[in-house]
């Protein structure tokens, strides 16, 4: 039974190949006029370029209604988690903490009971993605996070008289019990959202769609914490002015952005039918887990966009921490105000994404993931060079975002794209658990190796380790693709 999957697997990677290089065969005929004769251009021929032009850039997919649902849904749902943290920092000051204490130990507490899902479920929940329709796990984890979060204020009042656990008053345990359920919910949305774009968007859009939602990804990232905290006090005076006495404003904006995720993803249509979902059977979790690391361990393109994944987040998790001390360091600048040099990142990161989903698919994806790591070290280069010159360190985090792009889109878009459908939940899930690890240690270890060595040397360390990720990668992916030549002449 199992050899009969293995080959089912193999088979579908095929066929994905097959058309995919169908598809580019047809757009490369669709974009083909004739100029054999300089009279015979016509109005036919101007047709068929403007159709042409169409089908290129961000213009299919946003005429792509079930993309557009798919979107729709992902700003509300990202918007929610960025102001759900701002949320609890706020509930925590006005709950919790005491007039000359600091708050950074409640706030540490809630980062980690957000994260702890994140490491013990990414994979599990990639597995149950793959047997479940992709369309349930979407609306369910919305409405469900919408739920729990309007019922904060109900469970801060039913625990306000109870007894301290182990010396933290009990509302702040249902904040910590609150934040982990809502994660927990989180690490089935993810995957199972990465897994709705192949089946909605045609293999060949598939670069300006993940550009879209790369874009989308880190406009929010950057919106959601700098309007969280105007957004959910511009609600209480909204209400005080309007004469309505409700304490669970706040909630009720995050809440319902959970909930108005889930609603408009109730529109989806992803394809799906009973016949081609997976049926839950024989296989135990662990053993599709297994199935999982099996098949990064053979689909080199996959594993080696796996890896480039990880190296990018960890640089990106180093540069948070960096960022704050980088600001300190920067004399028109104070440390508070690091979200700027991060901002500039995303900035930079929307229009490298932008440039992808216009121009990117004429690029080959090996070629993108190696120009951008290049462009990584060398913007981390300078970054070591301008650690006091305010613009030059705006101007080389901008860079920085937007070789990031060269690397992450064309990489998330190959694992998309080279994953069999039945594969694609555990992958994601693998990919999650990865990334979340590569979140965390840097976050722990960058702020250590920056005062044992220095900003300077901790920023060349970061452009090495992203050069040597690049080149290393597109060595493999070399090697592997005349490996498998010479395999497939056999």
């Amino acid at each position: 039974m199992r050899v009969s999957e293995l080959e089912k697997t193999k088979l579908e990677s095929i066929i994905n190949d097959v058309t995919n290089e169908t598809e580019i065969l047809e757009a490369e005929t669709s974009n083909q006029i004739s100029w054999d004769d300089a009279t015979s251009w016509d109005e036919s021929n101007e047709s068929k370029l403007n159709v042409a032009a169409k089908t290129k850039g961000f213009l299919p997919v946003l005429q792509n209604r079930r993309f557009l649902i798919l979107w729709s849904g992902q700003v509300f749902s990202q918007l929610a988690d960025k102001v759900y943290l701002v949320l609890m920092i706020a509930l925590i000051a006005s709950h919790f903490q005491a007039a000359n204490q600091t708050i950074s130990g409640w706030v540490s507490a809630i980062m980690i009971a957000f994260t702890i899902p994140a490491v013990l479920f990414g994979s599990l929940a990639g597995v149950y993605v793959d047997r479940w329709s992709k369309k349930t796990v979407l609306v369910a984890t919305n409405l469900l996070r919408g739920a729990i979060v309007l019922a904060v204020p109900f469970l801060l009042w039913l625990s306000q008289d109870r007894t301290p656990i182990f010396g933290l008053p009990a509302g702040f345990w249902v904040l910590l019990g609150v934040t982990f359920l809502v994660s927990t919910l989180t690490q089935f949305f993810a995957p199972a959202e990465q897994s709705a774009i192949p089946l909605i968007v045609k293999r060949r859009h598939l670069l300006p769609a993940n550009s879209l939602y790369t874009t989308t990804m880190m406009a929010l990232l950057i919106i959601g914490f700098a309007i969280g905290e105007p957004l959910l006090e511009l609600t209480d005076k909204l209400l005080a002015e309007l004469g309505i006495n409700w304490s669970f404003g706040k909630e009720m904006i995050v809440g319902g952005a959970y909930a108005i995720a889930g609603l408009i993803l109730l529109l989806l249509k992803t394809g799906e039918t009973k016949e081609i979902l997976p049926k839950e059977e024989e296989t135990h979790i662990f053993e599709d887990i297994r199935e999982g690391i099996r098949y990064l361990g053979k689909n080199h393109r996959v594993r080696n966009a796996l890896i480039q994944l990880v190296i990018l987040f960890s640089v990106f998790a180093a540069l948070a921490v960096l960022a704050v001390r980088l600001a300190e360091t920067i004399p028109a600048m104070k440390p508070e105000q690091f979200g700027f040099l991060l901002a500039a990142g995303g900035i930079g990161m929307a229009l490298g994404a932008g440039f992808l989903g216009n121009w990117g698919q004429r690029f080959s994806h090996t070629n993108l993931s190696l120009t951008g790591s290049f462009g990584v070290a060398g913007s981390l280069v300078g970054l070591s060079l301008f650690t006091h010159q305010l613009w030059l360190a705006l101007l080389m985090t901008t860079f920085l975002g937007a070789f990031a792009a060269l690397v992450g889109v064309p990489m998330q878009t190959t694992i998309q794209a080279e994953t069999p459908e039945k594969m694609r939940g555990k992958v994601f899930g693998l990919q999650n658990n990865a990334v979340n690890i590569a979140l965390s240690l840097p976050l722990a270890l960058a702020g250590v190796a920056e005062a044992f060595f220095g900003l300077k040397s901790v920023f060349l360390g970061l452009a090495i380790l992203a050069v040597t990720g690049g080149l290393l990668t597109w060595y493999i992916s070399r090697t592997g693709s005349v490996m498998s030549t010479k395999a497939t002449r056999n």
